[in-house]
């Protein structure tokens, strides 16, 4: 089932709450989780890229300047575009070779972000960290958020890592392949678990915590600013 609706949101929330009791407390401080959808193929995955190790606000910012200077629907574009047009939204080098990777794949033939986004999980995983800049938190983000996948847990994100380790009173940071094995029993609804950890960390910060990246410098502050259980 593709998350396209809060219905669908809902729904699958109600099959976690069955599969794991113990996830009710983590339910009833999380609130109302939003659906926050990208849209999908080349401009969704630019979004994406650009939501690296940056606020949600930047990001838009960035995506819209970009989207006035050249037409994100077409890879063909990207490739012709002047470097001065990527300097005035605002990416960096790397976003912008990123960005370009992506769209010379697409001619290529290599990424068929459509087929991607119908695929099972590890293939498309697979295919989107095939293409230079593109790391395995930027694909299984693109997947939730752009693609609406169901059962996706971005289980590098630091944000997850902390919200999982408080929610369950653990000692400290869930590591992610611990949290990969963890999220195994919230499958085939990983990807509304990963919101609703995102939405519980949310609620314990009071800052946005969807998403902020494997490996973003706010590392530190995400786990000294909760409280204690």
């Amino acid at each position: 089932m593709t998350l396209r609706t809060e219905a669908d949101i809902a729904e699958a929330l109600e099959a976690l709450r069955r599969a794991d009791p113990r996830l009710e407390p983590v339910i009833l401080m999380a609130g109302t989780l939003p659906l926050r959808r990208l849209a999908p193929g080349l401009p969704g995955l630019l979004r994406t890229i650009m939501g690296q190790q940056v606020s949600t606000a930047s990001a838009d910012a960035i995506f819209a300047r970009l989207e006035a200077e050249i037409d994100l629907t077409d890879p063909e574009a990207l490739l012709t575009a002047p470097d001065e047009a990527f300097r005035r939204a605002g990416l960096s080098r790397a976003k912008h070779r990123t960005a370009l990777a992506i769209a010379q794949a697409m001619m290529e033939g290599r990424l068929d972000l459509a087929g991607i986004e119908e695929a099972e999980s590890h293939e498309a995983v697979s295919a989107l960290v095939a293409v230079h800049g593109i790391g395995r938190w930027t694909a299984e983000c693109h997947l939730l958020f752009a693609a609406g996948h169901p059962d996706i847990f971005p289980a590098g994100d630091l944000a997850l890592q902390v919200a999982v380790a408080h929610a369950f009173a653990l000692p400290e940071r869930v590591k992610e392949k611990p949290l990969a094995a963890m999220a195994e029993l919230w499958s085939p609804a990983r990807s509304v678990a990963a919101r609703l950890f995102w939405a519980y960390y949310r609620s314990l910060t009071r800052r946005d915590g969807a998403p902020v990246g494997p490996s973003a410098d706010a590392g530190n502050e995400v786990t000294t600013r909760l409280p204690p259980r």
